[in-house]
């Protein structure tokens, strides 16, 4: 009769060795949790986050590590060819040896033994592959890590001896834990061992082996064991834990709203935004610590890109080095970093681990503009903001400058309406911001949409002063513009600027605003569902789309802006494929031809963050790299849905001034298509 499948514990390890292994496993887990308790007492010096909301918050935690850990969305909808594949093959792979060891705990100390049968055939088979699969995302990740030190380009990896020791680590571990199981099988072979095909393979190619051999293949893979948990904590590797206490407490806000400054602080710690790391917050601090410098925050930011010297990886750094030391932020982060970021989060939408690197940015601004460290074209922004309300120093007056002969109502005018259509800066004097906000008000009035404006009493919202780094600047604006909504009881708010939408639909409300907020693209979208307007018809491949970051990455909004276009589109989709680099593009391409870059995804045209009053070289603006992209798609035609990236991807769309290109607004091409 043939024997049950199962496995002996502790084969040929005796009781001494058993209490040896206990003493030492428990020492070194201590040791690792020690280590974790040092690192909590810096996050615990970081500002409170607030209190936990009891069982929502509980829920909260739970989903947020079902999808950003065990679902690992951020990986899986990344567009890296190389490193997503790799890392969803060494986490899946840890995982499932991380479960099969707890699962094996649970059977020797548990209350019953079910280690055996048919279960024990699939423990070992799924164990064996998946810790194979394990093996090769380590070897692949050790293998990639030496070609990018090898390159003489700009590196994303952050290479330092510690990075491939971790990886030589687990590879050791993998390797010598497929030896022990191959040792098993010579010292005591069984039947049923073609469960586990690998451990088999090694079995017959090392032949017999004495069980003191096999004692010693099972004490040195104890040994490594044994150095992963008591050297974990020193290593990025510290990520496979704390990446899911980060995952947890995720702040549950937009990505595009900042965390305001009170005076109350300001009177209480005497400085603006952050010194010292301890300023930030403790989840802020503790993800400094989930960081495993993948570098996929660095491939996607615009400014590495054109060559400046910001790297968020390189950040994030920083700022735990000065966590560390104690030191001032700006000792250790260079100002010229901070200044070159467009706030546009596309390094927050790629991090696996969701550090917020915008936040660490603009609060370390916030206390350069304080310190009166800002100069230049950038400073007479933030005078004019203050002294006219206009980011570009244009009188109240000139904002009706644009309505002369056309019927635009006014809020003044004391008529009822439904809509205030808020105009912004750009969309009241830039010429071709006139044309979009000329477009939209005559697609609103032909779909019989009510609507007013506020004219001279329209002011900016605050956004560039805030993303630059001067936060009461900021609340100033809203504050201001907030009375203006309540006086005139204002509901509802169409824009045409996703940056003016974004902190109108994110920001204000912490200002006494309560506001319904569309950007123009969503009203549009929904008048065309509605049949109220004829949605343009271009040919196939002859119409490109470029998303603007604040709203189709910062705002989740890229189906909208399509279907005024006429195009059917799921960018928005939250569906997470498992093998989604095996797949197929799924966005349901039609009449446009999209960008390699596009939804989410999207390439910033280099005007956030204040950077549009920034000066620099032509050949440094992500405007050049992104209109690249644009070319490429063979479309006559750009549309986009921001005022800012028109105005950053003219110049670079036609240097010379010719029209070899046509951008517009896609609110020009649905008036076109409703004036026939």
């Amino acid at each position: 009769m043939s024997p049950t499948p199962t496995r002996e514990e502790f084969l040929f390890i005796g009781e001494n060795g058993k209490h040896l292994f206990y003493a030492l496993t428990y020492l070194s887990i201590g040791f690792a949790g020690y280590q974790i308790l040092q690192r909590a007492r810096l996050w615990l010096k970081g500002k409170p986050t607030g209190k936990a909301d009891g069982w929502h918050a509980w829920s909260r935690w739970g989903r947020n590590v079902w999808i950003y850990i065990l679902g690992q969305r951020k990986v899986q909808t990344s567009r890296s060819t190389t490193g997503a594949p790799m890392h969803l093959a060494m986490f899946y792979g840890f995982l499932a040896l991380f479960i099969g060891t707890t699962l094996l705990a649970i059977n020797t100390y548990g209350p019953w033994q079910f280690h055996r049968g048919v279960y024990y055939l699939t423990y070992e088979m799924t164990l064996d592959v998946l810790g194979a699969v394990f093996v090769v995302g380590v070897a692949w990740a050790l293998g990639r890590r030496i070609k990018s030190n090898l390159s003489t380009g700009r590196r994303v990896l952050a290479h330092q001896a510690s990075d491939y020791w971790a990886l030589a680590l687990l590879l050791v571990v993998a390797l010598t834990g497929f030896w022990l199981e191959a040792a098993r099988m010579s010292v005591n072979p069984q039947p049923f061992d073609w469960s586990a095909p690998i451990g088999l393979l090694w079995a017959r190619a090392q032949g017999a082996v004495s069980p003191e051999t096999y004692r010693f293949v099972w004490w040195f893979h104890m040994v490594w064991i044994w150095i992963f948990f008591a050297t974990l904590p020193q290593m990025k590797l510290r990520h496979v834990v704390l990446a899911i206490a980060s995952a947890a407490g995720k702040p549950e806000v937009p990505m595009g709203r900042l965390t305001p400054v009170t005076m109350e602080e300001v009177e209480e710690t005497g400085k603006i935004g952050v010194v010292e790391a301890y300023d930030y917050s403790r989840w802020h601090l503790l993800s400094l610590d989930a960081c495993m410098s993948c570098g996929r925050c660095t491939e996607v930011c615009p400014a590495w890109r054109v060559g400046k010297v910001l790297n968020p990886q390189l950040v994030v750094q920083d700022v735990r080095a000065a966590m560390e030391s104690g030191e001032p932020v700006a000792a250790k982060v260079s100002e010229e970093a901070l200044w070159a970021c467009t706030t546009c989060n596309a390094c927050v939408e790629a991090c696996p681990v969701l550090i917020r690197h915008v936040d660490l940015i603009v609060d370390a601004r916030r206390n350069l503009v304080s310190e009166g460290k800002l100069a230049g074209s950038a400073a007479t922004m933030l005078r004019q903001v203050g002294s006219t309300g206009h980011a570009w120093g244009s009188q109240p007056a000139d904002r009706e400058a644009w309505m002369q002969g056309l019927e635009i109502p006014l809020c003044r005018d004391g008529k009822p309406f439904e809509y205030l259509f808020w105009v912004g800066c750009a969309g009241a004097t830039d010429p071709g911001g006139i044309r979009t906000t000329k477009a939209v008000a005559e697609l609103l009035q032909k779909a019989n949409v009510s609507f007013a404006c506020l004219g001279s009493e329209e002011a900016c919202t605050g956004d560039p002063a805030r993303r630059v780094g001067d936060e009461f600047l900021f609340q100033d604006r809203a504050t201001s513009n907030s009375n203006v909504f309540e006086r005139y009881a204002v509901k509802k708010v169409v824009t045409a600027c996703p940056h003016c939408f974004n902190t109108l639909k994110n920001e204000y409300g912490d200002f006494g605003a309560s506001l319904e907020v569309f950007h123009h693209s969503q009203l549009l979208a929904q008048l065309v569902g509605d049949g109220r307007l004829q949605a343009p018809r271009p040919g196939k491949g002859e119409l490109t789309y470029h998303d603007p970051c604040y709203l189709a990455r910062v705002n989740n909004e890229s189906d909208a802006p399509r279907a005024a276009l006429g195009d059917e589109s799921d960018l928005n989709s939250q569906a997470v494929p498992l093998v989604a680099w095996l797949e197929e593009d799924p966005d349901a391409r039609r009449n446009l031809a999209e960008p390699e870059h596009h939804g989410r995804k999207t390439l910033c045209c280099g005007a956030g963050g204040g950077r549009m009053w920034m000066d620099e070289a032509p050949e440094t603006r992500p405007a050049g790299s992104r209109v690249a992209e644009l070319r490429a798609t063979g479309a006559k035609t750009v549309a986009t849905a921001c005022p800012f990236c028109r105005i950053m991807l003219e110049p670079a769309l036609n240097p010379a001034g010719e029209s070899e290109m046509r951008l517009v607004d896609l609110a020009e091409l649905l008036q076109e298509a409703n004036r026939n």
